[in-house]
């Protein structure tokens, strides 16, 4: 039985092209620096990357827009309102009420 085993694919041992290409195509792989393994981590990663930066460039987009409000008007009021909302700022004798929902 294993004798035939041996006999089939004996051609395909003594196929210099074909056992070298078989080598390079296991080193690429396995064994090269730039290795099959390492390649698909480098593509996650960097698909995690540009997440992380789309998220910022959005972020930024935003800021940017506020501050452009926040500085472009000639009077305070939007300042005033901002401060106010995020920043719990409050004119004299005046009292401020936070209502929290659960």
């Amino acid at each position: 039985m294993l004798k035939k085993i041996y006999q089939a694919i004996k051609p395909f041992i003594r196929n210099y092209y074909l056992m070298t290409g078989l080598f390079f195509v296991v080193w690429m792989v396995f064994f090269d620096s730039n290795n099959l393994i390492s390649q698909l981590k480098n593509r996650n990663e960097l698909k995690q990357l540009e997440k992380e930066r789309n998220f910022f460039v959005e972020g930024i987009k935003e800021n940017k827009a506020l501050v452009e409000d926040l500085t472009n008007t000639e009077d305070f009021r939007a300042a005033e309102k901002y401060a106010r909302e995020h920043y719990l700022m409050k004119r004299e004798n005046e009292e401020i009420f936070l209502i929290v929902r659960e």
